[in-house]
């Protein structure tokens, strides 16, 4: 990628309103990623589905807004616009009633959708989507669709039950970049069968999905960045917490940028965990990012 221009990245997968208690704010995984990576200077599209009804109509308005591209956002004209019911405890962190047979689990594969995939610089998926396999397939299509030297990232999410192994393995096969937290992390090792200690499950994850890094955030805890060349851990960034929603996205949309830049691994973690805490101190997923 050429540094005189700004990298093509896609958040692909949910997107939808969190109805929170204080009201709805537009969230999703892909698409907090691909605001924050917006905000960090690349071109950022955001790929799912939307219902052809109010609230998916608010989302493409907001999208707009937000200044990402909503070429790879369809219009289903069968199932709703996604929802989530969010409850938060007295720690500010979340926990979600995810709605389902919402448009997003029917993502199609067509050419508006793949479209931006193929100039992409980096492609962000999670499992979430794919819980349903019209989403999964179309998420596979994608990656497929992308150039050589793009950065296929997956962010793990496991939410409710809707992960397994075959989706966690492949998803992993797919990848360069791995992202979770230390709560899925024992989840992952087990039903992939990983013994050992956390250092131990990092390097089998590293050598058995041939992964360029692992991101593990550990809430106040800071977080790692582990290669096969090196490791970066970092304390975290103490903050007043208002909320965590997003901030694992928000992360991952730094560490990603990072590696386009070329940056080092204790540079690219500062700065995803300052970006991180400051989202935790404001309210929702994607709150004003400058001037």
């Amino acid at each position: 990628m050429s540094r005189n221009k700004s990298p093509v990245i896609l958040g692909v997968g949910e997107i939808l309103w969190d109805l929170l208690p204080n009201g709805r704010m537009l969230g999703g995984a892909p698409v907090n990623f691909a605001y924050h990576a917006a905000a960090l200077g690349a071109h950022a599209h955001a790929v799912s589905a939307v219902g052809d009804d109010p609230l998916g109509r608010e989302i493409l308005d907001r999208l707009d807004t937000l200044g990402l591209s909503r070429q790879g956002v369809a219009v289903d004209h069968q199932h709703p616009t996604g929802t989530v019911s969010v409850e938060l405890d007295a720690y500010g962190k979340p926990t979600y009633q995810i709605h389902e047979g919402v448009a997003w689990d029917f993502i199609p594969a067509v050419p508006a959708t793949l479209r931006p995939a193929q100039h992409a610089d980096a492609i962000c998926f999670g499992s979430l989507a794919q819980r349903s396999e019209v989403s999964r397939a179309t998420i596979r299509s994608l990656l497929g669709a992308a150039p050589e030297h793009c950065l296929r990232v997956f962010d793990i999410n496991l939410r409710q039950h809707y992960y397994h192994t075959e989706i966690l393995a492949a998803g992993l096969e797919a990848a360069d970049v791995l992202k979770l937290n230390n709560e899925e992390l024992p989840v992952v090792a087990d039903l992939l069968a990983l013994p050992g200690d956390e250092d131990a499950v990092l390097r089998g994850l590293l050598d058995r999905y041939d992964l360029r890094l692992i991101a593990l955030t550990k809430g106040a805890g800071g977080s790692e960045l582990a290669s096969r060349h090196g490791r970066s851990v970092h304390s975290g960034v103490p903050t007043k917490v208002v909320d965590t929603v997003g901030a694992g996205d928000a992360f991952t949309a730094a560490v990603i940028m990072g590696l386009l830049e070329d940056l080092d691994l204790d540079t690219i973690n500062e700065r995803a965990n300052r970006l991180a805490s400051y989202v935790c101190s404001q309210p929702g997923a994607m709150p004003p990012t400058g001037p």
